[in-house]
């Protein structure tokens, strides 16, 4: 009777060691009306759902989720939050002096990419969200489109002082005119902060939080580029000239993979406007027959809503998608129809009941939908429309980091 009950004990024990390793769940769905099938392979920890609002800062949000996963990772199980803002405001800083340099021949916008988050933290640090939220405008959510368009102008105003008969050369004052701006709109700028009965600054508060920005890089896969070599993206808002390394499609779909199984989550960076992403209904897919989707109204500027209401029985049932391949991705790429749109965080691996892979994917448009924030994103969506992914090194295979050339 004892050694039967500690059999049983010892199998149950190895039953729950089971289930937390391989994630042996019930199916999950995307939509309350989906016959969908979505077992977890894989499911990362991640900070709460946040709004980028009426903002095109979504690479901001994405990219500091994914860092507030880094910090879960390194054994914080209850992070601070950062301050997105504050990495937006110190981004339209540089990307005005670089626009003023470069005469006007670069893009200034609200966009960037991953590493504009390195940038600003190697260059100023960072803050907490609770110590600058940058709603200094009597709003509770966030909404750019006044602060842009008067910080565009007045950017764009300084640029054609230059062109005139009078010039002498622009004055000092121009860059404490656009950070009267941004001061008006988000708040001053926090050079020194009190939080959690410490004082800080930015930079000593990046340190004490400990991540190294130099151990992490950005992948991505185009014909275009050499393979296995670094390569800058040739996308607008790759304003501050960050690179990537240019790797096979099938590589790039495996270091996703890799990374998730091996505890590490990856920012996402894609083109969302395609008929077959559908954040209402919980779903990215590329269907073989894309005119089963029908569409109404549109996506706004920023892609920082649900946009365009998009019905088919496809977010209702597994179909079959598009077999992507490099030339298939090469071909959007080339002739625009794959563009820089939308940055993300993916956090989690799972599989229909026909075994195609999904990625789980945490988005910055609320919690409106079904999955509450979060969508899963199929393999050849994925394959189709990523732009680049971003993630720390050690979630590379040994294999990808030999080819790479990578410590």
């Amino acid at each position: 009777m004892k050694r039967t009950f500690i059999l049983f004990a010892c199998n149950l024990l190895i039953g729950f060691q089971l289930f937390a390793q391989y994630g042996y769940t019930e199916p999950v769905k995307n939509a309350e009306d989906s016959d969908y099938k979505l077992t977890k392979v894989v499911h990362l920890d991640a900070t709460p759902v946040q709004s980028q609002g009426y903002t095109g800062t979504c690479w901001s949000f994405s990219a500091l989720s994914f860092f507030e996963s880094e910090l879960i990772r390194k054994g914080n199980k209850n992070p601070d939050l950062l301050s997105e803002m504050y990495v937006a405001r110190k981004a339209y800083e540089a990307k005005a002096e670089k626009f003023i340099r470069m005469d006007g021949k670069i893009n200034f916008a609200e966009g960037g990419a991953f590493h504009d988050i390195p940038y600003v933290i190697r260059h100023y640090g960072i803050v907490p969200l609770e110590i600058y939220s940058g709603l200094n405008y009597g709003s509770e959510s966030h909404n750019h489109s006044e602060l842009f368009n008067v910080l565009n102008g007045a950017v764009r105003g300084v640029l054609e002082t230059t062109s005139s008969a009078r010039f002498k050369g622009l004055t000092p004052a121009w860059q404490n005119a656009v950070n009267g701006i941004l001061d008006a709109y988000l708040g001053a700028d926090p050079k020194e902060f009190e939080f959690k009965g410490k004082k800080y600054t930015p930079r000593s508060y990046a340190d004490e939080i400990g991540l190294n920005m130099d151990e992490y890089l950005s992948l991505t896969s185009f014909t275009n580029h050499p393979l296995n070599q670094e390569c800058q993206l040739a996308i607008q808002d790759n304003w501050a000239w960050g690179s990537s390394y240019n790797v096979s499609l099938d590589d790039l779909m495996a270091a996703c993979e890799h990374a998730l199984k091996n505890g590490y989550t990856v920012a996402w960076g894609a083109d969302v406007s395609e008929k077959g992403f559908s954040f209402s209904n919980g779903l990215a897919i590329n269907p073989e027959d894309p005119e089963t989707i029908e569409v109404s109204g549109k996506d706004n500027k920023n892609f920082s809503d649900a946009g365009a209401t998009k019905v088919s029985n496809a977010f209702k049932t597994p179909v079959k998608e598009v077999d992507v391949t490099a030339e298939i991705r090469q071909e959007g790429y080339d002739n625009k129809t794959t563009t820089d749109d939308h940055g993300m965080h993916i956090v989690g691996l799972y599989k229909d009941q026909k075994g195609t892979k999904y990625f789980l994917v945490k988005n910055s448009w609320g919690t409106s939908n079904y999955p509450k924030g979060y969508l899963y994103v199929s393999e050849s969506y994925f394959k189709w429309k990523t732009i680049n992914i971003y993630f720390h090194k050690d979630g590379l295979s040994k294999e990808m980091k030999k080819d790479l050339n990578i410590k």
